[in-house]
């Protein structure tokens, strides 16, 4: 596994998605929660899972922030932010990032974390893909960095009792 290093910035943002997806699991979702940060460092969006309140199997806190952040910024601005998550994106939130043209991904749980915790992906709450987000990444006409696992012990411990 790479080891990656990340500044105290990224540290304290991905904290903050970490305690996202403990509201998340608070307000009777998923444990999963994300928030996009400005080029300036500055928090402009959070959200968190919302699969069982919304009933939307889709109301995953990447897909939410996307959807929200498409609605209020334009492209350009955007492309400048990095979005900040609890656990690694998945196929879906990662196609939904590319389109929106974040350019970068910081993530603390790996998807194979995550795949360990949900009984090798066959959860029924998370029939969980093995697919990196990297790979996803990786056949996107643009780039988008991608940062992580990063604080994996505490990204877990959100999850733990969860997927039981």
């Amino acid at each position: 596994m790479t080891t990656f290093i990340a500044n105290e910035t990224d540290l304290q943002h991905l904290r903050t998605a970490i305690n996202l997806a403990r509201r998340a699991r608070a307000n009777g979702n998923h444990p999963f929660g994300s928030l996009l940060v400005d080029e300036n460092n500055q928090i402009i969006l959070e959200a968190e899972n919302t699969v069982n309140t919304e009933r939307d199997c889709t109301g995953h806190a990447e897909t939410n922030l996307i959807r929200k952040a498409s609605q209020r910024f334009d492209r350009a601005i955007l492309e400048k932010c990095t979005l900040y998550t609890s656990t690694e994106p998945c196929a879906m939130c990662a196609g939904a990032i590319h389109w929106s043209g974040v350019s970068r991904v910081v993530y603390a749980l790996s998807e194979d974390g995550l795949y360990a915790m949900t009984n090798s992906g066959s959860h029924l709450d998370n029939e969980t893909m093995s697919l990196p987000c990297r790979e996803v990444f990786a056949r996107c006409v643009r780039p988008v960095e991608v940062v992580g696992p990063l604080l994996e012990e505490e990204g877990r411990t959100v999850h733990e009792g969860f997927w039981i």
